[in-house]
C-alpha cells in the first residue's frame, strides 16, 4: 500500500490557502548534500524551502510544495516527485524551465506537467523505487564521499543479493523503521530487489584507461567492480526503512549474520534485531510511479499564444 492509507486527503497547509485551477507536478533531482532533507525546517535549509520560494518569485503565490518522500539531510534523488497548486498560465511543459531561474545549481527541475486535481504527490503514488550504493574495496575519491558510502568490510554481493529475496512480498517492516511508529501502518509490499557490483566511472578512476569507442565494456569487470549497488521497489517506505536495509545487508555481506537473517528480522518485529542505519550519503530516490488517469489534467490543456517577440 502507499504511504498513507487515504489516499486524496491534503496535508500540510493545502487546506489552508486557495487552491488554484491548475496542479502541477514537477520531476526534480537533486544534491542533498548542502540541505537539511527535503522538509522545511527553521533555522536550515531544505529543498522544500528552495522550490517554495521559486514559485513565489515565479507567480507571485505562496504555495505549499508536497512531495513524494521526504528525503533525510544528505540524502539524494534523481526523480522526486513534487506538486503544487497555482492559477499562474504559464504552460506545462515550461513550467519547469522558468522555475530553474530561481533555483540553485544543486536542484533541477527534470520535467514539469499538468495533472488531475485529484493528484497528490504523496498520497497517490503507487511504486516507489530506491538506489543505495555503497564501496567495499579501496577508498573513495574524495570528491565522490557525498554521493557513495565506504561499507568499511568487503563484502558478498551474490550472498547479499539471495538475502535480500527474504524482502519480497507484503510484510509488516517495522523491524526497519526508526522511531516506529511513524505512520498508520507499517505494512508495505516489495516487488523487487537487486544487489549487484559495478565499477567505478573510468572518470574517477586514478589508472589511465585508453577506451576504444567501437567495444563494449566487459561485463565481468562490472560485475568484479568495487561498488556494490542495492536497489528496492516497493509500494512504500518507512523513516529509514532503506537504510536500515542496507545496514542489515552489510552484516549478512560480511558473514556476520545467516543468508536468511532478514527472515528472522521480520518475523521478530524489533528494531534493535537488525542492523545499523547505513549513512545517507549512498541513499537515491529513484523514480515515482502514479496511476495513468492522474497524470491527466482535470481539463483540455489550454493554448497560450506564443509571446510576441521584441
Amino acid at each position: 500500500m502507499p504511504d498513507s492509507t487515504t489516499p486524496n486527503s491534503f496535508s500540510d497547509g493545502d487546506q489552508k490557502q486557495p487552491r488554484g485551477d491548475r496542479n502541477i507536478l514537477l520531476t526534480v533531482s537533486y544534491d542533498g548534500t548542502a540541505y537539511s532533507g527535503w522538509q522545511i525546517q527553521p533555522g536550515h535549509d531544505s529543498v522544500q524551502q528552495r522550490l517554495e520560494q521559486a514559485v513565489l518569485q515565479l507567480t507571485g503565490e505562496n504555495r505549499r510544495i508536497l512531495c513524494a518522500g521526504r528525503t533525510d539531510a544528505g540524502v539524494h534523488a534523481l526523480g522526486q516527485s513534487a506538486g503544487f497548486f497555482t492559477n499562474s498560465r504559464i504552460p506545462e511543459d515550461r513550467f519547469g524551465n522558468a522555475l530553474q531561474t530561481a533555483l540553485p545549481d544543486d536542484i533541477t527541475i527534470i520535467k514539469s506537467r499538468e495533472v488531475s486535481h485529484e493528484f497528490h504527490a504523496t498520497y497517490s503514488a503507487v511504486r516507489k523505487t530506491y538506489r543505495y550504493v555503497m564501496l567495499d574495496r579501496g577508498r573513495l575519491p574524495p570528491f565522490l564521499r557525498p554521493y557513495c558510502t565506504e561499507a568499511g568490510f568487503q563484502l558478498d554481493a551474490e550472498r547479499m543479493q539471495r538475502a535480500a529475496r527474504h524482502l519480497q512480498g507484503t510484510h509488516d517492516f517495522r523491524c526497519f523503521e526508526s522511531h516506529w511508529p511513524n505512520k498508520q501502518t507499517s505494512v508495505r509490499t516489495i516487488e523487487r530487489t537487486a544487489v549487484f557490483r559495478t565499477q567505478l566511472p573510468r572518470l574517477w578512476q586514478s589508472q589511465h584507461h585508453w577506451v576504444d569507442p567501437h567495444k563494449r565494456p566487459s561485463a565481468t569487470a562490472a560485475a568484479d567492480g568495487p561498488v556494490i549497488v542495492l536497489e528496492f521497489t516497493a509500494d512504500g517506505f518507512l523513516y529509514n526503512m532503506v537504510r536500515a536495509i542496507a545496514g542489515t545487508l552489510i552484516d549478512i555481506g560480511r558473514g556476520k549474520c545467516p543468508e536468511d537473517f532478514l527472515s528472522t528480522v521480520i518475523a521478530a518485529q524489533d528494531r534493535s534485531k537488525a542492523g545499523m542505519t547505513a549513512p545517507p550519503q549512498g541513499l537515491y530516490l529513484v523514480s515515482v510511479e502514479y496511476p495513468d488517469h492522474l497524470l491527466q489534467p482535470s481539463h483540455p490543456p489550454r493554448h497560450h499564444p506564443a509571446a510576441p517577440r521584441g
